[in-house]
């Protein structure tokens, strides 16, 4: 399965902690977006198919929001995050 690693390295390592774990199963990368401002982090997940039907279009949407505080100590540009 697919997680979305939000990860924080420590100056004085290469260690790893691990900020958050958040399931992206049935997502693609392109449609997982994280940004980082105001020492939050943010992760967008969205997902749309569109599928033709003989009474029409029918359409499913799904998306992930997810917003995850800095904790002290730690700045912006020391996080990193995988899929």
């Amino acid at each position: 399965s697919m997680q979305r690693r939000l990860n924080r390295m420590l100056n004085s390592s290469h260690d790893h902690k691990v900020l958050s774990l958040i399931d992206v199963k049935g997502f693609d990368p392109k449609e997982v977006t994280v940004t980082v401002k105001d020492r939050k982090v943010k992760v967008l997940a969205e997902h749309e198919e569109e599928h033709t039907t003989t009474t029409g279009t029918e359409y499913n949407y799904r998306n992930i929001t997810k917003e995850i505080s800095l904790p002290l100590g730690v700045s912006e540009d020391e996080v990193t995050y995988s899929l």
